[in-house]
């Protein structure tokens, strides 16, 4: 009964690996074009990193190294 079982969980778990689609389908709902995913993520990065450099320049930050000794 055992070798039944696996062989039918083997069976069940291979299947989907059968009917995997190919991963050069365009009209796949989950096909990435990961060219321009990488470049977007690039310009976000980019984006914030001068967002954050533009912050901490800005004068604003009360920091210690900005205060004058008294």
């Amino acid at each position: 009964m055992q070798e039944v079982t696996l062989s039918l969980f083997i069976l069940l778990a291979g299947l989907p690996a059968l009917d995997a689609n190919d991963p050069e389908d365009k009209n796949s709902p989950f096909y990435y074009d990961w060219r321009r995913l990488r470049i977007g993520g690039l310009v976000c990065a980019a984006v914030l990193c001068i967002i954050g450099i533009i912050v901490l320049m800005s004068g604003k930050c009360k920091c210690k190294f900005s205060q004058k000794p008294r």
